[in-house]
């Protein structure tokens, strides 16, 4: 009798003749919406400075050592010491693609999706453990790292089957897919806001009691999307497609494997490429918010008033201006991934890196103008358009890579090239602050403190752009065999993708399965949407 755990085998997943290759997406953003909530951990950290306290922090002593602090029960955590699980959740989510890249491809998206929904709603309900026992590195451990392994895993199981499914879309599928990474926190922090409402009493903030309802219905959803996740049979190419401007045809060269694409000039560069457009990108996050309300102070409130001179009461207004800010760009941000993505397929993926850029550098170093100027339509317009770059270039990247390298073994060389996003997240972060900390120090207005950053970030795109410009295909095959790992090679001479008959007509069940999928990511997207535009609109209208 076969063990259940055979389901998962790749073997299991390829999908007959008459499977809708749309069927695909909707599984990819059922584990991406997920894993997506990473973006929004921010709403818990202020419940969980007065975890203890509750209804105001307690403050831990002067001189406490951080070993101390990760294991106290009696005084409080610090907006610094959680906001390290940022940078958990980057650095494992880079090395775990990495390491288990290679594997994803031979054992298959499902399994990976499997370990991916364990990992990361396990990793959900430790760190309810660890806020109830209020030990700190219970949550680090749960959240950040085997969250964070669960982040990598999950990021990258659907890409390489997007792409090969939509061997003649590859950009409009993967963008669909990484789009619901960044869509996560749209559903997930409003959903969390009104949880630990719910649960929050005289002895909670009712946070640990929303990681363990988050923890369940994740899983749900997560294991719904690993399960219905199909691999297309060797061979397989939707009838009538044709290539692109994107890329040279499927099978002209045999795909290299991660080993050989990582002793390529052109990885190396398409690392580059990813690591200074996401620094960029992470550096304006990170500050966007404070950025706002420094530059513009009172004029958020229709006051000519500097940030400096604001009371206690207008200050809580120009933060809650802020948040509906970073509300608006977390829509561009999920917006440009699909289409930045989707304009790939029709005008080539240099083409567009070339476009982030190029006009990235400019709109950055158009922002302390549009300080200056008391601008803030213009200084919000910029910086919705500066996002739109930072999420295409996660969503277009995959595709980039399936250009460059083929398809066969694009899950393992993503993977691996997502390391580019762990470095970037530390060193996006810690170049904004140290130059602002440096700017504010040497007496620069707090408004004007910010100009010689973003020169900074416009000058580490001009780089990107050499670097983008410097990428050229790939000359030839390898004259190697593939036998590094127990996937049977194909040989040289035969293609990745062949013709095959027109599918079958859908039935009306087909129909209604396929809407049903759709609509089960769908609403929660549609409400998600629905709550930020209603916040943006309340605080910035």
């Amino acid at each position: 009798m076969p063990s259940p755990l055979a389901l998962l085998d790749r073997e299991r997943t390829v999908a007959g003749p008459s499977f809708n290759r749309w069927l695909v997406p909707p599984a990819a953003l059922c584990i991406h919406l997920c894993i997506g909530m990473a973006y929004g951990f921010s709403v818990f950290w202020l419940p969980l400075t007065r975890a203890v306290g509750i209804n105001a922090p307690a403050h831990c002593p002067a001189g406490m050592t951080l070993l101390e602090k990760l294991t106290t029960t009696t005084c409080d955590w610090d907006k610094p010491l959680l906001g390290w699980m940022y940078t958990l959740f980057f650095v494992f989510l880079g090395s775990s693609a990495a390491v288990f890249g290679t594997w994803l491809e031979k054992a298959g998206p499902r399994k990976a999706g499997v370990v991916a929904a364990c990992c990361w709603c396990g990793g959900l309900v430790i760190s309810a453990v660890g806020i109830r026992w209020h030990q700190l590195w219970l949550v680090w451990l749960g959240s950040g790292v085997i969250g964070g392994i669960g982040l990598g895993l999950g990021y990258i199981s659907p890409v390489s089957t997007l792409i090969k499914w939509f061997p003649d879309r590859r950009g409009m599928a993967t963008g669909m897919a990484i789009m619901g990474f960044g869509g996560g926190a749209m559903i997930g922090s409003p959903l969390a806001d009104r949880l630990m409402k719910h649960f929050a009493g005289p002895i909670s903030v009712g946070v640990w009691e929303t990681f363990l309802v988050l923890a369940a219905g994740y899983f749900v959803f997560m294991m719904l999307g690993a399960l219905a996740y199909r691999v297309p049979p060797d061979g397989w190419t939707p009838a009538g497609s044709h290539a692109g401007p994107a890329g040279p045809p499927a099978g002209a060269a045999r795909s290299l494997t991660a080993d050989e694409a990582c002793r390529t000039p052109q990885f190396w560069l398409l690392w580059m490429v990813l690591c200074l457009n996401v620094s960029a990108g992470i550096g304006v996050i990170g500050m966007a918010s404070p950025m706002l309300q420094e530059m513009f102070g009172g004029r958020l409130l229709g006051e000519s008033v500097p940030f400096e001179q604001l009371d206690a009461n207008q200050l809580g207004q120009v933060a809650a201006a802020a948040a509906g800010f970073t509300g608006l760009l977390s829509l561009f941000n999920i917006a440009g991934r699909f289409f930045w993505s989707t304009l790939s397929d029709a005008i080539g993926r240099k083409a567009v890196y070339a476009i982030f850029f190029l006009l990235g550098a400019v709109l950055y170093a158009a922002v302390p103008a549009a300080g200056q100027a008391g601008s803030i339509p213009m200084f919000c317009g910029l910086l919705c358009l500066i996002l739109t770059m930072y999420g295409g270039g996660f969503a277009a990247i995959p595709a980039y890579l399936a250009d460059m390298f083929g398809t066969r073994f694009v899950g393992a060389i993503h993977g691996r090239l997502l390391t580019a996003w762990s470095v970037a997240g530390i060193l996006g972060p810690v170049l904004v602050n140290y130059l602002n900390e440096r700017q504010v120090a040497a007496g620069v207005p707090q408004g004007r403190a910010y100009d010689q950053t973003m020169y900074l970030l416009a000058g580490l795109l001009v780089v990107g752009f050499v670097c983008n410009a410097l990428v050229r295909p790939v000359a030839g095959s390898p004259d190697a065999v593939v036998t590094r790992d127990d996937l049977t090679p194909k040989p040289q001479s035969q293609p990745d993708v062949l013709p095959t008959a027109p599918p079958a007509p859908l039935t009306a069940l087909d129909l209604a399965l396929l809407a049903g999928f759709w609509l089960l990511v769908a609403v929660p997207m549609a409400w998600g949407l629905f709550v930020t535009v209603r916040q943006a609109w309340a605080l910035l209208g």
